[in-house]
């Protein structure tokens, strides 16, 4: 039996089939002051994040580095990284979010498909494929059929960061749950896993705001 306290503070219990409700109910009691302690800290770390501004001088997150954004009047595309600064044509300012979501996506399709390729024969998968979308408080999931998804903003993090997010998700093609034998793959794959995912549920909602 397992409880799970999700980014968005919802509560997942998990258990094999036969545990019935009164053993359940037990569990949760034995559990309560860890469950509070974690709505807590899920409490304090889900603080408002300011979106952003887009002018110039505001700083763009790309694989945990900070660039600065620069608005120039004519470039071949609408928004570029170049030179360590983005760079963001005038004309397409009333679509800033937008132009920078679809630029953050094909970059985390990219990139994380890249990690996704050096991880599953370690991890002994072939997953389908990598879909990125915005999947609201989850950095990820694997949805029926061994496709792998992926939230845009995980290419917001540090690469160290966003590797925990596809081991893990890769894992899950192997353990649906959380259970010791689904940490046991993640451990084998990433020994130092922990302190990622540490790092993650600590600083994760600093890269929320845009």
């Amino acid at each position: 039996m397992q409880i799970t306290v999700e980014r968005d503070g919802q509560l997942v219990l998990t258990a094999p089939p036969q545990v019935g409700e009164a053993q359940l109910r037990r569990f949760v009691q034995e559990k309560r002051f860890w469950i509070y302690t974690k709505l807590a800290e899920k409490d304090r770390l889900q603080r408002p994040v300011p979106p952003k501004a887009f002018v110039d001088g505001e700083g763009f997150l790309y694989l945990g580095r900070s660039h600065r954004l620069k608005l120039v009047d004519c470039q071949d595309t609408l928004l570029k990284l170049a030179a360590g600064r983005f760079c963001l044509r005038q004309d397409a300012l009333p679509d800033a979010r937008e132009h920078f979501v679809r630029w953050y996506s094909e970059r985390a399709r990219i990139w994380l498909s890249s990690r996704v390729a050096d991880y599953q024969s370690r991890m002994d998968v072939t997953p389908a494929g990598v879909k990125v979308q915005d999947l609201g408080y989850r950095w990820g999931s694997c949805g029926k059929g061994d496709w792998l998804y992926f939230h845009w903003k995980a290419i917001l993090l540090p690469a160290r960061i966003a590797e925990y997010v596809v081991v893990h998700e890769i894992a899950h093609l192997h353990e649906p749950h959380h259970t010791p034998a689904f940490w046991l793959r993640v451990e084998r794959a990433m020994p130092d896993y922990l302190q990622r995912k540490a790092w993650l549920a600590e600083h994760g909602i600093d890269v929320e705001g845009i």
